[in-house]
């Protein structure tokens, strides 16, 4: 269970006590797993590109592949492939939580507007898991992979946030923040159980394993 960031333990200076460590920690992790899920992605949408009949390494069935998912519209809804989002965004989360580990502090707008990318971040994750299960009845590992990183960061950072009040809300939306910040790992397991049903509801995935 993750500790939050104002709790001063014994031999600890405050400075370091109200240092977010678990959430840097997430973001370097989960930046660099996205950051290698976009990138395997876009050499896949390379090779698709070279032959359209290419054998990509992420297609394992109808069900379990990314083939469907790369050449579909969706997958270059702003015009480009949705991959190279991943490689101009996923720096981002590494360097604040390289920077928060240095002992680097952010000012609450700085904070506010790292929150918002997120938020964007996990819309459109929500908005993809949608096309993925309703629309192309496919799971794509490596879009998986960046499903699986994009929601703790959002779920950690904002509660971060909101207890250590860098968000505007009120005491009590503070406090329930701050308390469910060390609850992340569990909420996040709970995200995922409920993507995981729809897609057995929708795919049945467990009949094509």
């Amino acid at each position: 269970m993750w500790v939050h960031a104002g709790a001063i333990l014994p031999g600890v200076n405050e400075q370091d006590a109200r240092r977010p460590v678990a959430l840097a920690i997430l973001l370097i992790l989960g930046g660099l797993l996205g950051l290698l899920a976009a990138f395997e992605l876009t050499l896949d949408k390379f090779q698709v590109l070279e032959n359209p009949n290419a054998h990509l390494s992420c297609n394992f069935s109808v069900l379990v592949q990314c083939g469907a998912n790369l050449n579909s519209p969706e997958g270059s809804v702003f015009g480009f492939p949705n991959p190279l989002i991943g490689l101009i965004c996923f720096p981002a989360p590494i360097i604040m939580g390289v920077a928060t580990l240095a002992g680097a502090r952010f000012p609450r707008w700085f904070w506010s507007l790292f929150n918002l990318g997120l938020l964007a971040a996990l819309a459109f994750v929500v908005w993809l898991i949608g096309v993925s299960i309703f629309h192309l009845g496919t799971l794509c590992p490596w879009c998986m992979l960046v499903w699986t990183v994009v929601i703790p960061m959002f779920l950690a950072t904002t509660l971060y946030n909101l207890g250590e009040g860098n968000l505007p809300a009120g005491r009590g939306v503070r406090r329930a923040g701050a308390a469910l910040y060390g609850w992340t790992p569990l909420i996040s397991l709970l995200a995922y159980v409920a993507v995981a049903v729809v897609a057995q509801l929708r795919l049945d995935v467990l009949a094509q394993i």
